[in-house]
């Protein structure tokens, strides 16, 4: 008897008003999509001069109780920016070699009856040279020096030190070992990488690619926004913050600040510089949070909070310097340099200087986010225009309604009443395809859009196959009914395995593949489910219900 029980049938049309349901927010692409920004965003809102009674508008704009995923839009089809950066890793390698320096003199100066005095020479950034006065300890400076090495394990398993020692007269030379630059660069890569997604992902972009290509460059596409500059502003910073007394002022770029301090200029005032102490109190890694906030004249500001061991030093350094100055310096520049005027405990504080809106929002998404381990250079960038995007779609639209029509008319011609079901089937098929794009909040590219196509002329197969079975059983069968139930028995194998090859290459280009290739196996992998499912399931449940009601004595497929 050609029948499906009536929890088979609930749980089959369930699947399809739930799949739809997820798919409807693409239908009020705008109207969702104000609504997401409203309720994830508002500050970045704000910083772009939005009002609040606009963002709430913006929040009711969709119903709470429906879905709001929709699918996002990849940059060929909504245009955005595009960079290509690299890594300053010498930077790096430097930064550790400076850092090194006052280990190898205090190791070398606990021995000075052996080596004598130690200096340190000038020498290329990715180098570090040190004279000692007495050649005879030459030999002693050496093995102290290349002990203070540190294991590494290289990427074949052998274990070396992180640096090479060399020895020419009473001069010591010291540079990083090749397991140390190529494990250094992978973690300066690794950590620019997971900072440059923090600061994207904290000023509400959709869907953006960041990528390592090659050895030292990183891919950035970030759709939707209206200009490459923007994105360069937001990554050019490498936002080291440190917090430094302040020993005193200069209008003179080149006074020497003295052996241990620093001579930055202020921000603020054009010609002025600060001579600071170079070891900080505290530094922009001991953050746990900086976001917008205004002072007490109601000019935009950027709060901040320490963690326990920071606030603790912190709030001892304010207690210990009530009356001195206290410099706030972002990337080598005094941004501010208050007066402590009484102790501040909890570190807790507030960064002011002449910022907008939208530069002290920015100023708080770079330090929540951490400091670039390296500077980035710019090597490629471009602004792609929505009107380009808006094309690729239009084609792609049109692309759709031609093959869908095409494929509705010749199933109605070639199967009759049963062609339309499978048409109903395929109507159902791509808004599930919607569905599960929205479920998983995948970007949708134009080679996408072309997995979308591809599937409504797949969708049809397994119908198609079913349907000449269907035929060739009624010849035989004894009655429609027990025609239908073979023709599904008998097809459903070739069914299966005819869509697992396909779905099997869908996997394969989605995990070697990136980019536009990845974009084109996920709408195809999820096509080629929801065929199967319609064309199993659905396409059955339709011919089951209407056989259900109209017992025919004959069919014609």
């Amino acid at each position: 008897m050609l029948q499906i029980s009536f929890a088979k049938q609930v749980m089959i049309w369930l699947t399809v008003v739930i799949g739809l349901t997820f798919a409807m927010p693409n239908g009020f692409y705008g109207r969702v999509e104000a609504h997401n920004d409203a309720l994830n965003n508002p500050q970045a809102l704000l910083a772009a001069g939005v009002t609040q009674l606009e963002i709430d508008e913006m929040a009711a704009g969709w119903p709470s109780f429906l879905p709001s995923g929709v699918v996002n839009l990849g940059l060929d089809l909504r245009g955005g920016a595009h960079l290509l950066v690299e890594v300053q890793v010498e930077d790096v390698h430097a930064s550790f070699l400076e850092g090194f320096w006052p280990e190898v003199r205090d190791v070398l100066a606990a021995e000075r009856d052996t080596v004598g005095f130690v200096t340190r020479e000038d020498s290329a950034p990715t180098e570090l040279r040190v004279r000692i006065s007495n050649a005879a300890g030459a030999a002693r400076a050496f093995e102290l020096v290349r002990g203070l090495g540190r294991p590494v394990t290289s990427f074949t398993g052998a274990v070396s030190t992180n640096i090479d020692v060399s020895i020419n007269g009473p001069v010591l030379t010291i540079t990083l070992s090749e397991a140390e630059i190529v494990a250094m660069n992978d973690r300066t890569m690794a950590q620019t990488l997971e900072i440059i997604r923090r600061r994207i992902d904290e000023v509400g972009t959709r869907e953006p690619t960041i990528q390592r290509q090659g050895a030292e460059r990183v891919l950035v596409q970030v759709p939707g926004v209206g200009s490459a500059d923007e994105i360069i502003k937001l990554l050019g910073t490498t936002a080291q913050l440190t917090f430094n007394p302040v020993l005193g002022r200069s209008t003179d770029p080149d006074q020497s600040p003295g052996s241990g301090n620093v001579l930055y200029p202020s921000a603020d005032e054009d010609g002025v510089f600060y001579i600071l102490e170079r070891r900080p109190v505290v530094t922009g890694e001991d953050l746990e949070n900086a976001q917008l906030d205004f002072d007490q004249n109601g000019r935009p500001a950027v709060s901040f909070r320490f963690n326990t061991s920071a606030a603790r030093d912190f709030g001892d350094y304010t207690l210990a310097n009530i009356g001195s100055p206290f410099a706030i310096v972002l990337d080598q520049e005094v941004i501010s340099a208050p007066t402590i005027q009484s102790h501040i405990p909890g570190g807790s504080g507030i960064i002011t200087g002449n910022f907008t809106v939208e530069e002290a929002t920015n100023l708080a998404v770079l330090l929540r986010s951490g400091a670039l381990p390296a500077e980035l250079t710019f090597l490629e960038e471009r602004t792609i225009g929505p009107e380009l995007g808006q094309d690729s779609i239009d084609a792609g639209q049109i692309a759709c309604i031609v093959a869908g029509l095409a494929i509705l008319v010749y199933m109605v011609l070639s199967y009759g009443l049963f062609g339309i079901f499978a048409n109903v089937a395929l109507i159902v098929n791509v808004g599930l395809i919607f569905g599960l794009l929205s479920i998983v909040g995948a970007t949708l590219t134009l080679p996408g859009i072309a997995g979308i196509v591809l599937t409504i002329g797949m969708a049809v197969d397994a119908n198609v196959i079913v349907f000449e079975r269907i035929r060739e059983e009624l010849k035989t069968a004894k009655g429609p009914a027990r025609a239908i139930e073979l023709g599904y028995e008998k097809a459903l194998s070739s069914i299966i395995d005819a869509n697992i090859t396909t779905f099997m290459t869908a996997v394969i280009l989605f995990t070697m593949g990136s980019g536009p290739v990845s974009g084109f196996a996920v709408t195809l992998g999820f096509g080629i489910m929801t065929s199967v499912f319609t064309a199993i399931f659905v396409t059955r449940s339709l011919i089951v219900i209407w056989f259900g009601r109209t017992r025919p004595k004959t069919i014609e497929v």
